[in-house]
């Protein structure tokens, strides 16, 4: 029966599992495409959450906010502000003016003025020339060549070798002084034309008499680290408390970063309180003379070196401290200079100028007379010592007056011998020997006296002869004006006044007087001393001639000490100190010079260095002249 449409047929016969059409294995079927896995359905946020969050926070930051303002405006509110107050304010020192130095008629030998110092940050200059606004300029100078204008103009204004401050310029700090002492008007244009410099305030130290006195004046210098002026040497030094004052200060605001004060904000204020002028005993005019007379006989007869000192007969002060060497206050390092005052600080052997105890010590204990004759043979001995003059004689007959007058060594220990060793200690004391005399200078030597209980046989041989013991220049001076002031030794002294800010003036204590001898004891020893200066005939010449002064009967005594020689600590017969001490007029003394030599070749006397310096004093002081012949007496009989 034929098939229908719609009939299903029978399938064809399939081909063998495995196998491919022809006998081939077919390929296997491609696996089934993997389907992602589903990711589960998020969430979405849930807004009020996040609200919920926020509000904590918030709540925590302002809680935060209000327990720091609370601590900030309530706990601590007076320590921020007193902190905050001090970060700003600035207390100011206020440097108070330095005192005068004055002669004893007003001259000024110190004093201050106003003054700059000129500074700079040479790090500051290279930084500000780094910054690219800078460096972009077109024709800006590198930091060296600004640095080298800057150089060159200051040298040009301030009359300055622009090489040192070129070479402080281009150091590597951060600080650096380029002028310390400027005139505040030359500061004004360094700063004008160059923004870089800065200034600072200082206070220069003057003195119009350069070198006059300057061993007793000394020096002063700004210090860094008080920031004020501060004496360094001599009378500067000894008296910088009152010279300096007090500081004051100044509390104020400044701005920040800067030292600008703010205007009308000073907190507290306290003013300086000025220094007090000085005025010396010294005579200006008297100290030039006895200098220039001093330095120019100490190169004439080639000594090493020299002092002198002039005192007022009655009053002890000092009216002139001159010494060889010096310096120049304004440069006192220069190369040489001599900063000590030898007059205060270098005691020597007096020598013969000595004998003025021994005499002095047989006078007052009525042993000896002037008139009494010793018969004085060439030389004595003394322990193991044997002791002869400095000429050559047999047994001569000298009246006292004689063995001072011509300085014999033999008659003055014949004379000793009867002084007694412990009279004659007493008599040095009374004279100052061997202490301090309280002078207002620094590094005052007392000399030396063996102490009594050390004296051996021999000690007795030397020192009324004047050796082995020393003394300064100024207590030599302070002996003879012992004698010139009818037997009271008054200290010496230099300060005569202070004077206030408010100009008064406040006189220094006078120290009080040491009766040393009777007033007739030293009457006799003036008439004695002017044996040393009479020009006699033969025997009946003194030692000192040289020293007397025409119209003015002049009393005082040569002296001739060895010194010790230290290649054998022992006396060298080459090397002298060479002295004089006297007074003038002799009957009422004015003034007492006391001179010394240190090792002239010649072992030149001093004495007419003294003629020469008193010359000068009697006109200088109008001295009325004496019409009286000079005295003579006999101080060598047959």
């Amino acid at each position: 029966m034929p098939r229908s449409a719609g009939t299903l047929s029978r399938p064809p016969a399939r081909a063998p599992r495995g196998r491919a059409p022809g006998g081939r294995r077919p390929d296997p079927p491609p696996p089934p495409p993997r389907r992602p896995a589903r990711r589960p359905a998020s969430r979405p946020p849930d807004p009020r959450r996040r609200l919920r969050v926020g509000r904590v926070i918030l709540v925590a930051v302002l809680l935060l906010c209000t327990l720091k303002l609370v601590e900030v405006q309530g706990l601590r509110a007076g320590e921020l502000s007193a902190d905050a107050a001090q970060q700003r304010t600035t207390r100011l020192n206020v440097p108070a003016e330095r005192g005068a130095i004055l002669d004893r008629y007003g001259t000024p030998l110190a004093f201050s003025v106003e003054a700059k110092a000129l500074v700079a940050n040479p790090r500051r200059i290279t930084q500000d020339w780094n910054d690219p606004a800078v460096r972009s300029q077109p024709g800006s100078p590198t930091p060296d060549q600004r640095k080298s204008t800057i150089a060159v103009g200051m040298g040009r204004i301030l009359g300055l070798d622009p090489g040192p401050i070129f070479a402080a310029l281009t150091s590597d700090r951060s600080y650096v002084v380029l002028a310390p002492l400027v005139d505040p008007g030359a500061a004004r244009q360094v700063r004008e034309a160059f923004p870089e410099i800065a200034e600072e305030d200082r206070e220069s130290r003057q003195y119009p008499a350069g070198d006059v006195a300057a061993t007793v004046v000394g020096s002063a210098s700004w210090n860094m680290d008080r920031q004020k002026i501060r004496g360094s040497i001599g009378l500067e030094s000894a008296l910088d408390t009152t010279l300096a004052g007090t500081d004051g200060f100044r509390v104020v605001d400044t701005a920040e970063g800067s030292d600008a004060v703010i205007p009308g904000t000073t907190r507290a204020e306290q003013p300086a309180q000025a220094g007090r002028d000085v005025v010396l005993t010294l005579d200006t005019d008297l100290q030039y003379a006895v200098e220039q007379r001093l330095r120019d006989y100490t190169a004439r007869v080639g000594a090493r070196s020299g002092s002198a000192v002039v005192l007022d007969a009655r009053t002890g002060q000092v009216l002139s401290m001159a010494n060889s060497g010096g310096f120049n206050p304004a440069a006192p390092g220069a190369p040489g200079a001599q900063l000590s005052n030898p007059s205060v600080t270098s005691p020597f052997e007096p020598g013969s100028v000595n004998k003025l105890v021994t005499m002095a010590a047989a006078i007052e204990a009525g042993v000896a007379r002037p008139e009494d004759v010793l018969q004085v043979p060439g030389s004595i001995r003394v322990a193991d010592r044997t002791i002869g003059d400095a000429w050559s004689h047999g047994t001569i007959n000298l009246t006292l007056n004689g063995v001072l007058g011509r300085s014999s060594n033999v008659g003055t220990l014949m004379t000793a011998q009867r002084v007694g060793p412990d009279r004659f200690a007493a008599m040095l004391r009374a004279l100052g020997v061997g202490t301090r005399t309280g002078i207002e200078l620094p590094g005052e030597s007392p000399g030396s006296v063996p102490a009594r209980e050390d004296w051996s046989g021999s000690t007795f041989g030397n020192l009324p002869i004047g050796q082995g013991l020393s003394m300064t220049t100024l207590q030599m001076a302070s002996m003879y004006q012992a004698v010139a002031n009818d037997g009271v030794r008054v200290p010496p002294r230099l300060v005569e006044a202070e004077v206030g800010a408010d100009g008064v003036r406040i006189p220094s204590a006078v120290p009080e007087g040491v009766r040393a001898m009777s007033p007739e004891t030293a009457r006799t020893m003036r008439d004695m001393l002017q044996s040393v200066t009479q020009d006699g005939r033969g025997g009946n010449r003194g030692t000192g001639p040289q020293a007397a002064i025409p119209g003015y009967p002049v009393a005082g005594k040569t002296g001739t000490a060895q010194q010790v020689d230290p290649g054998c600590g022992c006396y060298s017969q080459s090397n002298y100190w060479i002295t004089f001490a006297g007074m003038f007029p002799a009957q009422d003394p004015r003034y007492v010079v006391a001179l010394m030599l240190d090792r002239p070749p010649g072992g030149d006397s001093a004495a007419p260095l003294f003629h020469e310096i008193g010359a000068y004093l009697a006109q200088h002081g109008a001295v009325p002249v004496s019409t009286a012949p000079p005295r003579q007496v006999p101080l060598t009989l047959p």
